[in-house]
């Protein structure tokens, strides 16, 4: 697989930015198939800027808006669209969106546009790009909850992406296939053939404050109660904010982390951000689920514990994988949002760790998202689960 990163600043006059992007991707010669992936501006007109795409690039075009995004020359991308064209002979691609999901439907929904998609390969699928937003409505439905969805769906391939960003508003992130454009939409696109990706995925936790408690009542995402008390009433007793409803702001920066259980005897630890409160039922939501009968504990992210996880993903990827994978030559990256904050005004930082590292030919892209999805292991056996995960570093090697 070849590929090539493509960037622009250009975001009000959509003519230029498309010449500019044709122009950087002027010498790179496409193979009998091919992929895009793009990232943009939550403020990008992305219906107006696909018909340009599509009158230059006669293949799928899938992605995201973002907060910010990273790229393999400029590094750190405040403004502008991002994208990256997969390309290869020996690879097939395909790409589908569901429609807008509930908590009723997601399942079906991802099912069949999984399925769908399986009669343009002629091989097992190797790999799936996913890129979904946030579920926020009355059924609020967990990340989790959504990879568990693609892993029925798929059997269990690899999965690798993210939930799509805005400028902190929560309410102008957007998902994109081809000329599609939805809100709460979940795409997939499937790659089979010559393909065998590898994942890196580091959590940004180093430092964790004194709060630990036995979730005794959940389901899914939502926590009832932390010990023999309400999940608010616990909060209000560690003189935590429990005044407001809405408090992903609040916590964006304080993880909670609970270990979830895979399988009869492994576990993955991951974080979570608690999104909102009710003060009816005393109850708190999360991103992610939150398992009954796990401990959960709260972390505290710090700049230099962003910066040396980005450190240590990419000493995986320049010491470890490129070096016994030669031909390996592209670089999925996703940040979670939370590390972005987390960096202040050096937001650079991350980007700073791998651009002057690069090895010569290989192409790289990401940007900062709500949430992450990549594999990780299990702390016990070693076997890799498809997991949803929140203030971590993820890096797709292809």
């Amino acid at each position: 697989m070849r590929s090539v990163s493509l960037y622009t600043e250009e975001i009000d006059d959509l003519d230029e930015a498309v010449r500019d992007l044709k122009k950087q991707a002027e010498n790179f010669i496409l193979q009998n198939n091919s992929l895009a992936v793009i990232f943009t501006e939550d403020e990008t007109d992305y219906p107006e800027l696909y018909k340009r795409l599509r009158a230059v690039w006669d293949f799928p075009i899938i992605g995201c808006s973002a907060l910010a995004m990273l790229n393999d020359r400029e590094g750190y991308c405040p403004v502008g669209i991002s994208m990256m064209i997969l390309t290869a002979d020996d690879c097939t691609f395909s790409a589908g969106v569901t429609g807008e999901l509930t908590s009723d439907d997601y399942r079906q929904k991802i099912r069949e546009t999984y399925t769908s998609q399986l009669d343009k390969h002629d091989s097992d699928i190797k790999l799936i790009l996913c890129y979904s937003g946030m579920i926020i409505n009355e059924k609020n439905v967990a990340g989790d909850d959504l990879a568990d969805a693609i892993d029925e769906a798929s059997g269990g391939v690899p999965l690798y992406g993210a939930t799509a960003s805005d400028g902190f508003g929560f309410n102008n992130f957007r998902v994109y296939c081809n000329e599609e454009i939805l809100m709460n939409g979940q795409v997939l696109a499937l790659i089979s053939g010559n393909i065998d990706p590898k994942f890196v995925c580091i959590n940004s936790i180093g430092t964790r404050a004194s709060f630990s408690y036995e979730i005794t009542q959940s389901d899914s995402n939502h926590v009832y109660r932390l010990g023999y008390g309400s999940f608010i009433d616990t909060l209000r007793k560690e003189e935590m904010e429990v005044s407001k409803e809405d408090v992903l702001g609040s916590y964006i920066l304080s993880p909670f982390i609970v270990k979830v259980q895979k399988g009869t005897s492994d576990h993955v630890e991951v974080a979570r951000n608690l999104t909102a409160l009710n003060h009816t039922t005393g109850a708190g939501t999360f991103l992610g689920v939150m398992p009954e009968g796990s401990t959960l504990s709260i972390g505290i992210i710090t700049r230099t514990d962003v910066q040396q996880s980005v450190e240590d993903a990419f000493s995986v990827v320049f010491t470890e994988i490129l070096p016994s994978n030669p031909g390996y030559k592209t670089l999925l990256c996703t940040s979670c949002c939370a590390r972005f904050l987390a960096l202040a005004n050096n937001t650079s930082a991350e980007a700073e760790t791998y651009i002057s590292r690069l090895p010569e030919g290989v192409s790289l892209t990401g940007f900062y998202a709500y949430g992450e999805y990549c594999p990780i292991k299990g702390d016990t056996t070693g076997t890799m689960y498809n997991m949803f995960h929140n203030f971590t570093f993820t890096i797709l090697v292809m």
